[in-house]
């Protein structure tokens, strides 16, 4: 049986190893653009030079998984087509692309691997005094700006955002803004409609001067499953059916990101179920077994506010937030805990999680 894994992120790397294991006449090929393994959820410390993000993929897979270092221009009936033109047969494939950044011109997407490192690239040029702004409110922005003020505190650090911290309960959000003023991060709650060479001008009309603005919002996902013909919703997330297969072709898993799942949200902790999931059905079908309904539901989210402050934000399994939250030294533990607890899942495919609300 041959499986391809489109993308080596949290949900392509635990389908992966996960599908190794259990299933060992599995001819598994990982096809990634690049020949790490990148922890989105560092790549916050990238940009400020407190920690790194990337780990050599060859160390993230099992004995025995092939990698080819390429991007997939177009999935066919039964094989991909690289940007090489070389093209790939498959008996099964898993499509684990992701999710994307678009930014404005004249902003950096942090939200990459190529964007952080090119924004830690620009942040060690400036001086102090300079401005650095942050446009994005969620929590990967709130991440990033606490992250570099607090790595440089020479430099005024600015976040953007029409809510700041919407995601998280009121409690949450207040300890969230104390967090970011003990670190003297500026808040501004506006949305950034254009940006210039060292401005940034907001919807309200106000402009803003800028040294280096970074964009911090991560809503987009690879065009990959439209241009191949796959049904996808209008944000061009591939609609799955309720084992995780492409409701157009069932030899085709789209998870992560990248896959159209109603009440699901971009984090390594909705990947990681997924791609486990996936690997566990292909693996009951080649054994002859029905595969059983995906399901899965969220405990909370969890932030940091540079490296010795965090809210973990408690949730009900529907991602609904409850008012209850743990901050400071001890959030800054538990979230450090549930990065390593995702790396170490995606490598040794050993993973559990909540099923979803009845």
């Amino acid at each position: 049986m041959k499986v391809l894994v489109v993308g080596a992120g949290y949900a392509g790397t635990i389908a992966a190893n996960r599908l190794a294991r259990k299933v060992a006449d599995a001819e598994i090929t990982v096809i990634n653009p690049r020949p790490e393994f990148v922890e989105r959820v560092r790549l916050h410390q990238q940009i400020a030079g407190s920690g790194a993000a990337a780990t050599p993929l060859t160390t993230m897979l099992r004995p025995g998984i092939g990698t080819r270092i390429g991007t997939v221009e177009k999935i066919g009936d039964g094989s991909v087509r690289l940007d090489d033109g070389v093209n790939i047969a498959f008996d099964h494939l898993f499509l684990a692309v992701g999710s994307t950044v678009e930014p404005l011109p004249g902003a950096i997407a942090v939200g990459t691997w190529e964007g952080a490192r090119t924004a830690h690239t620009e942040l060690a040029a400036l001086s102090a005094g300079q401005v650095v702004t942050v446009v994005g409110g969620g929590l990967t922005g709130i991440e990033t700006a606490a992250e570099i003020a607090e790595a440089r505190p020479d430099l005024r650090v600015r976040l953007v955002g029409a809510t700041i911290g919407a995601s998280l309960s009121e409690g949450g959000r207040r300890r969230t803004r104390t967090g970011l003023a003990r670190l003297a991060v500026e808040l501004v709650e506006d949305t950034v409609e254009e940006i210039g060479q060292d401005t940034v001008v907001l919807r309200s009309g106000a402009e803003l001067p800028s040294d280096l603005t970074l964009w911090a919002i991560v809503a987009d996902v690879p065009d990959l499953a439209a241009r191949s013909g796959l049904t996808v919703r209008p944000d061009g997330r591939a609609v799955v059916d309720d084992y995780l297969r492409s409701v157009d072709d069932p030899r085709i898993f789209v998870i992560g990101d990248c896959a159209a799942v109603p009440g699901a949200r971009l984090a390594c902790a909705t990947a990681e179920p997924q791609g486990a999931h996936a690997a566990n059905t292909l693996a009951r079908l080649a054994a002859g077994r029905a595969p059983r309904p995906y399901s899965m539901g969220y405990a909370g989210q969890g932030l940091s506010i540079g490296r010795r402050d965090a809210v973990i934000q408690f949730g009900r399994r529907d991602d609904s937030v409850r008012r209850t939250f743990l901050a400071g030294r001890t959030g800054a533990i538990i979230k450090e805990s549930v990065c390593r607890w995702a790396k170490y899942g995606a490598r040794t495919a050993n993973y559990a999680w909540l099923r979803g609300p009845r």
